[in-house]
């Protein structure tokens, strides 16, 4: 791998330099798709080649040919500008690429609970908020959580386990019944629980999940249910739901 990344990566200067730019236009090309799947694997492609070309610009730094390096870490730095610059104005001002939620109404006759806010850790990581650290449950609950960005969430879980096993959520929109997210959702909100010796206590998520299915700035009723699947290979069992008020991620 060391000697495949200095044939084909630090001492030909140019590749990483082309795919790059390569990347780059892959994610113009599809900034306005609705496929998740090929938005993803242009992130992560694009996310690889700012890697690669990093690693290359300080090779070439430490082979004293600083020359290309500027050319480089240049090129990354104002390709990197310009890409967000056009995220975000097509973002206010591009059309819409997502209407799920355009005609959705928030029902009526169903509790609804708005997600609680938490706030970014030195290291960016999300925090909970102090009041909610402090509570003592005495039965199964489960509090969700905005994260950094709207349709990106969290949450908590207290329970009372007699097994080992992984805890996942399943989450609809409340009127139409349309499962959200599914099956990145199962694997992206799952937690491992342990037996808590027939007490209540508390699993918090290390990572936060997305629901895709709407926009910013419009609200629709989301039910999000809990759902155990013991290590024994036992069958699933729902545990809990809870409704929310939530919002897709914009993409």
């Amino acid at each position: 791998m060391t000697e495949f990344l200095k044939k084909y990566i630090l001492k030909k200067w140019w590749l990483p330099f082309l795919l790059f730019i390569l990347s780059s236009l892959i994610f113009l090309a599809l900034i306005s798709s609705t496929n998740k799947t090929l938005l993803n694997i242009s992130d992560y492609f694009f996310l690889f080649t700012i890697i690669l070309l990093l690693i290359a610009g300080f090779w070439q730094l430490i082979k004293g040919k600083w020359y290309i390096e500027i050319l480089q870490l240049g090129t990354l730095f104002v390709g990197v500008l310009a890409l967000i610059f056009i995220s975000s104005f097509m973002s206010m001002f591009g059309p819409d690429t997502d209407t799920f939620a355009d005609n959705l109404k928030l029902p009526d006759n169903v509790k609804l609970e708005k997600p609680i806010d938490t706030r970014m850790g030195d290291n960016f990581e999300s925090i909970r908020p102090d009041s909610i650290k402090q509570i003592i449950k005495e039965k199964t609950d489960f509090q969700l959580y905005n994260s950094f960005q709207p349709g990106l969430y969290e949450y908590d879980l207290w329970i009372k386990s007699k097994q080992n096993g992984i805890v996942f959520l399943k989450a609809f929109e409340i009127t139409q019944e349309i499962e959200l997210s599914a099956p990145r959702l199962k694997e992206r909100s799952s937690m491992r629980i342990s037996n808590t010796n027939d007490s209540i206590k508390k699993f918090s998520t290390k990572d936060d999940f997305t629901i895709y299915e709407g926009d910013w700035g419009k609200p629709y009723g989301a039910r999000f249910e809990i759902w155990f699947k013991p290590d024994n290979n036992g069958k699933e069992e729902k545990l809990l739901e809870k409704n929310y008020i939530i919002e897709g991620w914009m993409r």
